[in-house]
């Protein structure tokens, strides 16, 4: 089964920006959504951000008004768009596409990506 690919990582400054990609091709425009998710080291998964496929989304109080998710599903793509990067974001973010039977949520599950790391430090 295809999976979702991210790339965009890498090490910034605080202060710097981000932009992550996770090209996941009939994902965008079939899931139930699409998700991005954080792991520092020696924390567990933290969930970021969702996108609907109605375009509707959410965001962890965190990073809200400095993070962006959006999806263009011509290219199979859901960006998150990182500002105003700080030490706290340094970790492996995953983009996992939400399966199952969409107005079921009991039966909801992840297809995950392999992640793509970002780190904030001066």
């Amino acid at each position: 089964q295809a999976k979702p690919v991210e790339s965009g990582g890498g090490s910034v400054h605080p202060g710097g920006s981000l932009r992550l990609s996770c090209t996941a091709p009939g994902f965008t425009s079939n899931s139930c959504g699409m998700d991005w998710y954080r792991q520092a080291v020696g924390n567990k998964h933290e969930w970021v951000s969702s996108i609907a496929p109605d375009g509707d989304t959410m965001y962890i109080d965190s990073v809200k008004g400095r993070f962006t998710v959006s999806q263009d599903n011509a290219k199979n793509t859901v960006y998150l768009q990182m500002t105003t990067l700080n030490p706290e974001d340094t970790a492996m973010y995953y983009c996992a596409a939400r399966s199952g039977t969409c107005y079921l949520a009991s039966s909801w599950y992840n297809i995950w990506g392999q992640g793509t790391q970002v780190t904030v430090s001066s």
